[in-house]
């Protein structure tokens, strides 16, 4: 009984390498949604424009968001920034639009 209710809290998912995890995660998501990552470049406070982000994108690009950044997003931009500054995106957006879709964002080494 106690693993039903555990299991309603949230779900977990075990590969045998981190490729096979992502493409787990990425499907547990909906089959539209793909992992992007990059690089951080830059993290600030820009005063009343708010907390911003700069991102070298692997699949090429650059992007510099500033504002309309949560604080659990700003929580894993500062512990990714920290830590080497790698992250990943889980977007489903279509075009190059997903390099501003923080919905899904998880920090990397």
């Amino acid at each position: 009984m106690a693993k039903k209710k555990a299991a309603a809290k949230g779900h977990q998912i075990r590969e045998t390498s981190p490729e096979e995890l992502e493409a787990a995660q990425a499907t547990a998501a909906g089959s539209e949604f793909v992992w992007h990552s990059g690089r951080m470049t830059g993290l600030g406070i820009y005063g009343e424009g708010g907390r911003g982000v700069t991102i070298t994108w692997d699949e090429g690009g650059a992007t510099s968001h500033v504002g309309d950044i949560s604080d659990d997003q700003w929580e894993v931009f500062k512990l990714a920034f920290a830590a080497g500054g790698r992250v990943a995106v889980l977007s489903d957006v279509e075009g190059w639009e997903w390099m501003y879709d923080y919905r899904y964002l998880e920090a990397m080494r």
